[in-house]
């Protein structure tokens, strides 16, 4: 590609991109908010996990999460870019020497602990609620 397009593309993404995105690193616990439909509702769910893996990148960002629901593990890979994904919160950093956590998999219990670090600031990203979707008196 010539420079010329790839300008083009980053023009066209940014308009996709989310302005707000706080900085995730792999070990982190994170609590990501799913805009959820049921019917003709819509409600965001919590999915509690770490932080195992980071792909791609640009617009194309994606982070897989990882936790233990029910003594079964649970992963889930988000687009962070994504309309679908309400909101980011870091609950605690991780301290970590891998850039993927994959042996994490084969673990159980408090083997899976990860340290905790406190060099980094917790970060939280929350979307505006859409006016004139509620009750009126």
């Amino acid at each position: 590609m010539s420079i010329n397009a790839n300008a083009i593309i980053q023009s066209i993404e940014a308009d996709y991109k989310k302005d707000k995105v706080p900085s995730v690193y792999v070990g982190d616990t994170i609590k990501v908010g799913v805009r959820i439909q049921e019917g003709g509702k819509e409600r965001i769910q919590p999915f509690e996990g770490t932080v195992i893996a980071m792909r791609h990148g640009g617009i194309n960002k994606t982070i897989t999460v990882r936790k233990i629901f029910q003594g079964i593990g649970v992963e889930r890979v988000f687009l962070v870019h994504s309309p679908i994904i309400a909101d980011i919160e870091v609950l605690r950093r991780g301290k970590v020497r891998r850039a993927k956590l994959y042996y994490l998999r084969d673990r159980v219990g408090k083997a899976t602990r990860i340290k905790q670090r406190f060099d980094r600031p917790i970060e939280t990203t929350k979307v505006a609620k859409k006016k004139g979707k509620g009750k009126k008196k």
